[in-house]
């Protein structure tokens, strides 16, 4: 038995893929704690582990993050990713670091894992001088020598003069990160650890062992990835929570093609995608399951098209295998999820990550990327005819589907955990 401590930011995007790991680790008869916010204590419990909760960190509502980080407040765009890295990710690294280290007193633990954006475990493992893994649940954002910064939603140049483009990119990072770089100076100064001159794009990812969900498919086939990294393709576990489907749940089995749309759970204005969506689907020859990204919040705040249903939250499990198309805004875990059952997609990715997993979708082939978070009806309705129209998207879907199965999902990425210990 080796004992793991698996850190993770308290975001449901973020915990699902990390359980999906803790559970598997779990049934090969490892101890497994899980470092994350408390709202997430009933998934821990059901995966096997244990919860150790922010103490000293702060917990935060990941619906309402301004509560906590009040300059989130109005924030949207490129000044929303800002102040999202340097205040709920590089800030709170050191309250992070001093939770593990009082965990660790406490019961030590062989092999500390977390996902890319908890710092404090990176700190913790860094300051004590240990080996450490990386879990790797959005896009990519590991630098190299090969294409522009990750995060832009830039695909790698393929000429002489976007491969220029690349190389001024990568090296305006430095200029450009200012406020990163000071943030990150002052957090590993509190937490102890020594001055480094890397960046975020190093030193959140472990020079050990970094396993990453997703394929080389949907990293723009790159080359100039280390060794130390694995893709593991889509970290997801089987459903075992009952499941009380919606009233018209059987409708999905009828005539009508089913199209989902989804908002995510961060940034859930319905204003934004869903109301678009639905206004450009409201004529087509299609059943739209429109998402909320809050369980329990199944309505709208306006009226809806008489071939929409609405809900708060479906499980995927048992939703994607009724979906012909999905127009989703670009959260990671849900485009793996529709990726890996050959789904193709309308992706409308405006912040945070998403912009890059939309790119990445089109670079594979396996749907649109709308380049806005708030696409007009009229985009949306072009989009999904040319999906649906068009099998190239579908076949191109099946490939990821084929590539992410090989990668060999929850258990791989145990099997690279149990490797490193």
């Amino acid at each position: 038995m080796t004992r793991y401590l698996l850190s993770v930011q308290p975001f449901t995007g973020h915990v699902n893929p990390v359980l999906a790991v803790a559970a598997e680790l779990v049934a090969r008869d490892h101890d497994v704690r899980v470092y994350t916010g408390q709202a997430f204590a009933a998934a821990v419990t059901a995966s096997g582990a244990r919860l150790v909760p922010w103490r000293e960190a702060p917990d935060f509502d990941e619906h309402d993050l301004p509560a906590t980080f009040p300059r989130l407040r109005g924030k949207k765009g490129m000044r929303q990713v800002l102040v999202n890295v340097v205040d709920v990710f590089i800030a709170t690294a050191p309250a992070q670091a001093r939770d593990l280290a009082a965990e660790y007193a406490r019961q030590p633990w062989d092999v500390i894992a977390g996902d890319e954006m908890s710092l404090g475990a990176a700190f913790f493992a860094q300051r004590e001088g240990t080996i450490w893994a990386t879990i790797c649940i959005i896009p990519l954002n590991l630098a190299g020598a090969q294409g522009p910064p990750g995060g832009l939603g830039l695909a790698p140049g393929t000429n002489p003069l976007t491969r220029t483009r690349d190389a001024l990119l990568r090296a305006a990072v430095p200029v450009l990160s200012g406020p990163i770089s000071g943030a990150l100076r002052r957090a590993r100064a509190e937490a102890g650890v020594a001055p480094s001159r890397a960046g975020l794009d190093h030193q959140a990812f472990s020079p050990h062992l970094a396993v990453a969900a997703g394929c080389r498919l949907l990293d723009y086939g790159r080359t100039d990835r280390p060794a130390s990294l694995r893709f593991v393709g889509a970290l997801s576990r089987p459903s075992t929570a009952p499941f009380d489907p919606p009233p018209w749940w059987g409708e999905l089995d009828g005539p009508l093609p089913v199209v989902h749309v989804t908002q995510g759970t961060q940034n859930i204005d319905p204003d934004d995608l869903l109301r678009p969506a639905m206004e450009a689907l409201a004529g087509e020859p299609v059943l739209v399951v429109a998402t909320t990204g809050i369980r329990g919040r199944d309505e709208l705040p306006f009226p809806v098209p008489a071939n929409v249903r609405v809900a708060g939250f479906l499980p995927h499990a048992h939703l994607l295998p009724k979906i012909e198309t999905m127009v989703t805004n670009g959260g990671w875990g849900g485009t793996l999820g529709a990726l890996s059952r050959g789904i193709p997609l309308v992706v409308a990715g405006g912040d945070l990550d998403k912009p890059e997993v939309a790119a990445r979708v089109a670079w594979s082939g396996a749907g649109v990327n709308l380049k806005t978070g708030t696409p007009t009806a009229m985009q949306v309705r072009t989009a999904v005819r040319r999906v649906r129209a068009d099998p190239s998207y579908r076949a191109a879907a099946q490939r990821v589907a084929a590539q992410l199965e090989a990668a060999g999902g929850a258990g791989a990425a145990a099997s690279a955990l149990e490797t490193l210990a």
